[in-house]
């Protein structure tokens, strides 16, 4: 198998001309990179992507932990991260999840292994505790706030996106509130499960579990949101539902069955997916690109200086209101 020592013999080039081609440096004049390749070609040299990464100690490469692809929350985080990942160039390996702990735990197990340089954490069934275990492996960012440990963490406030829409539904009159949410653990959603009890509770209402509706992840879930509302006896007049698509789905069903919105029940969405603006879905625009962006320049950040200081950012969220509230 043909060497960079060869390469340079067959190019009539030093070693360190082919090693600057191979490796994308400039300054190199196009006769001697075209000779270099010309080499590369005719010996059939393959790059040895392992001896690289053993020589620089770095993969350029990134994983991303996250439940879902295709759902647009992720998507949006992805793309943001994708964007600065080219820009540095690096390369991202996906872990899709389904938050199954084994699949999280061999992402963990993968950069502990130093297959990646580190790992982007967009949600997440595991404890804390876990990624503590393996923080002297490599850096871990996480896109939620944690409190108790030394991560790099950028977020959004949930907290405060929820109490935002709850006071702008409760300033309408509203007082039977219910909300739509994609699962019952995790940081986020105690943290939305804490705003709706404390804002309810300082105009004097009492929260209704039976208002809370769980599993709602997609544009179909909205079909049974509205299904399960119109059997009830006692229903909500207002919805908060952490997901465009969700809302999009409860909307269009209602026009369907002939609900009336906002009259009937008042709809806010979160995320600012373009379907909320072209149904007319009052939303909460919560910054995942951004969020995506800050989570790899942090990463970046650690990966460059080697400054482990804890840092933490937080994005806000902003209301727009549309036709459904």
């Amino acid at each position: 198998m043909a060497n960079i020592r060869d390469l340079a013999k067959e190019a009539g080039v030093s070693v360190a001309t082919v090693s600057r081609v191979l490796n994308g440096y400039p300054y190199v004049s196009e006769e001697k990179r075209k000779a270099v390749w010309e080499a590369a070609q005719k010996l059939q040299y393959v790059k040895n992507i392992q001896a690289v990464h053993l020589a620089k100690g770095r993969t350029a490469i990134v994983g991303v932990m996250l439940p879902y692809i295709h759902h647009p929350y992720f998507s949006a985080v992805i793309e943001g991260i994708s964007k600065e990942a080219l820009r540095y160039g690096y390369q991202l390996l996906l872990f899709q999840t389904n938050y199954e702990v084994e699949r999280e735990l061999e992402a963990l197990e993968r950069l502990r292994m130093k297959q990646m340089d580190g790992l982007i954490v967009c949600s997440h069934e595991v404890d804390w505790e876990a990624f503590a275990a393996y923080q002297e492996d490599g850096p871990i960012v996480l896109c939620e706030q944690v409190e108790r440990y030394d991560f790099f963490t950028v977020y959004i406030d949930h907290y405060q996106a929820f109490v935002q829409a709850l006071r702008y539904l409760i300033k309408k009159g509203h007082r039977r509130i219910g909300y739509c949410i994609g699962r019952m653990t995790g940081p986020n959603s105690q943290a939305r499960a804490g705003a709706y009890q404390d804002v309810l509770r300082e105009v004097g209402v009492l929260p209704r579990r039976q208002w809370v509706f769980d599993g709602c992840l997609f544009l179909e879930d909205g079909k049974r949101v509205m299904e399960q509302w119109i059997a009830m006896e006692e229903r909500p007049s207002a919805l908060l539902v952490t997901s465009d698509q969700v809302a999009a789905g409860i909307v269009l069903h209602a026009r369907r069955i002939g609900v009336r919105i906002p009259d009937e029940l008042a709809v806010i969405g979160f995320d600012n997916d373009p379907l909320a603006e072209m149904l007319g879905i009052t939303t909460v625009a919560l910054p995942h690109f951004t969020l995506g962006e800050r989570a790899f320049r942090l990463l970046h950040h650690w990966l460059e200086t080697g400054n482990v200081t804890r840092k933490q950012e937080e994005l806000p969220a902003r209301l727009l209101v549309r036709d459904t509230a």
